[in-house]
């Protein structure tokens, strides 16, 4: 197997959760980062699927899940962006900033002192070349996307309760595709968003309640981790900072991992 010349973090978790918000700010406190979105690889909306009169953006069947494998396999064969993607996700609005400037500062100053001579981050990304991929998506962990899984090296996923990810859903101007602009016609988080989430990731949850207490057997054994102690809507300062720590710790691991590998023969 070709080594691995990033290292893809995949965010996940439903609509509205703070993904694409996260995974910007992560960009801007870890060095040679990128962002990869599940949302650039949406078919044409002609072939998306109907559910209750409403083209269906939520599921599972409007990814193209082979371009989105290719473009994950490029990322950890290269450790740059794929050119063959189209990447339109950051042309929608980000909205204001939930993190305050001396949080992102204080975070930057930790990441960057982690990355000095002597230091795990700097054995992982200077020796051994790395680069970090953040790939930001809605889908990345229900049960039938196991090959997309095994893409991915560092699993995070957010959550947020039903009344937060409507209202926050319902505040969005739209979103930019590939025929122009979509907006969310009435009643589609009710019909399609949140009920698309519950079915897909209830089996992450104990009873399959998702407003409810994680199944931490199966995140363990899936490598999934989460803000297991906290309640569906952290704050995104605390969960900036959970996420920039279990980063660092995941990547810590990974670095003691490869540095134990015996070199290969010159």
């Amino acid at each position: 197997m070709t080594e691995s010349r990033a290292v893809i973090v995949g965010l996940s978790g439903c609509s509205s959760s703070g993904k694409t918000t996260l995974a910007r700010l992560l960009r801007d406190i870890f060095p040679d980062t990128f962002i990869l979105h599940e949302d650039d690889f949406y078919k044409a909306e002609i072939e998306l699927p109907v559910k209750d009169g409403f083209r269906d953006w939520d599921c599972l069947e409007a990814i193209s899940i082979p371009d989105m494998e290719k473009a994950l396999t490029h990322v950890r064969s290269t450790g740059v962006f794929p050119p063959f993607v189209d990447s339109k996700e950051d042309q929608n609005s980000a909205g204001k900033c939930p993190v305050s400037e001396a949080k992102i500062e204080a975070l930057k100053s930790k990441v960057a002192a982690w990355t000095q001579p002597g230091q795990p981050g700097h054995d992982l990304f200077n020796i051994r070349n790395l680069r970090l991929c953040l790939f930001d998506g809605f889908l990345l962990y229900c049960r039938e996307m196991e090959s997309t899984m095994r893409l991915i090296d560092i699993k995070l996923l957010l959550r947020a309760s039903y009344a937060q990810a409507k209202q926050r859903r319902e505040a969005r101007d739209g979103y930019v595709t590939l025929e122009g602009f979509w907006k969310d016609p009435p009643g589609y988080v009710d019909a399609i968003v949140w009920p698309n989430y519950v079915e897909s990731h209830a089996w992450l949850f104990e009873d399959g309640g998702v407003e409810g207490r994680f199944n931490e057997g199966v995140l363990l054994e899936r490598g999934i981790r989460a803000q297991t102690h906290e309640g569906p809507d952290v704050d995104m300062e605390r969960t900036l900072e959970w996420t920039v720590e279990t980063i660092m710790g995941e990547l810590v691991k990974r670095a003691a991992s490869e540095c134990s590998k015996p070199k290969a023969a010159e």
